[in-house]
């Protein structure tokens, strides 16, 4: 190869390091790569693996910044209903009536939805509701909590509900304000989510930085109202048999949200925050990232135990585990 080709060839990027490996019977059998920040209480960055400046879709990890939207727009949601329009609920029964009261208490029904349909996302919510007759259904869906938030805001300011998931609805440019302020930078790329709505790319700094946002904001600000009911009521935002409930009841003034394709953002009362993506998607990899890095961020509590620990079955005996690899 000439001198000249080579010297205009373009650069591998380098790979993510490895956030967590697969350990069975003693062998590493594979590895999850990603990036992950971790911010300092003042909010400097404390520790940075991979780049965490690049920009990425944080999933439903956006949903509190959505619920913020809603109350800026005028709805009135407070308590249960509050969490659960920031809610990737597992579908369980008291998610399901709550959905139903919430766009029945402004009028709407359930085909008014654009979430699509589907099964509960609690696995053992999925079989009681298929046993006892029910197909997928839009409420069931784990985003429906947000759906009918944002269609009773529509109702609410007289705007359009039947296109209520385009961008450029007066809702959706709201969400996309919210999530920059939080943020403290642009929204650099737009997406769909699984559910149909906008999905906006900001980076793992910018999004830990929108979770000290939401903990340290005013008192009574709309900021503060989401993370407030997301704490007071963390079962309404994930379910009895979710690691976000688990943590925000057990860890006092902890505000948590996972996105789907491996995505999580956590923010301590003290507004030290942290957000990761695992590179290929894999939410097992979730619960050892996140418990280690709680622990060295001096979290210590029984729940970040509980968190971490997630085993490699072999006949039905655990014979191995993933684990934090930093």
């Amino acid at each position: 190869m000439s001198s000249s080709s080579s010297s205009s060839a373009t650069a591998v990027p380098s790979a993510p390091p490895v956030l967590a490996e697969v350990v069975r019977s003693g062998f590493v059998e594979g590895h999850h790569r990603g990036s992950l920040v971790v911010l300092a209480a003042d909010g400097s960055v404390e520790l940075a693996l991979g780049d965490p400046s690049l920009p990425v879709f944080p999933r439903s990890s956006n949903k509190p910044m959505q619920a913020a939207a809603v109350l800026r727009a005028g709805l009135d949601l407070d308590g249960e209903r509050l969490a659960l329009a920031a809610a990737s609920h597992s579908g369980e029964d008291f998610h399901l009536d709550l959905v139903r009261r919430m766009l029945a208490g402004h009028g709407l029904t359930a085909d008014e939805l654009r979430s699509p349909p589907d099964l509960p996302l609690d696995p053992v919510a999925a079989e009681t509701y298929l046993a006892t007759g029910h197909v997928r259904d839009k409420v069931a869906m784990n985003c429906s909590g947000k759906h009918a938030a944002m269609l009773a805001a529509c109702a609410v300011n007289g705007w359009d509900r039947t296109n209520y998931l385009d961008p450029a609805h007066p809702l959706q440019q709201l969400v996309r304000t919210v999530v920059e302020q939080a943020a403290g930078e642009p929204v650099t790329a737009l997406g769909t989510d699984g559910c149909g709505a906008p999905l906006m790319a900001v980076s793992l700094t910018g999004l830990a930085r929108a979770f000290r946002h939401f903990v340290l904001a005013a008192p009574g600000s709309a900021e503060r109202r989401v993370a407030d009911a997301m704490r007071a009521h963390p079962e309404y935002v994930a379910g009895t048999r979710r690691p976000d409930t688990w943590l925000m009841r057990g860890v006092p003034g902890v505000l948590s949200k996972m996105g789907a394709e491996a995505v999580q953002a956590v923010a301590l009362a003290d507004g030290r925050a942290l957000a990761f993506k695992v590179d290929d998607g894999a939410t097992r990899a979730l619960g050892p990232v996140l418990a280690r890095a709680l622990r060295l961020m001096g979290v210590d509590a029984p729940v970040v135990d509980r968190i971490g620990h997630m085993p490699l079955l072999g006949g039905g005996v655990e014979v191995g585990s993933i684990r934090a690899a930093f």
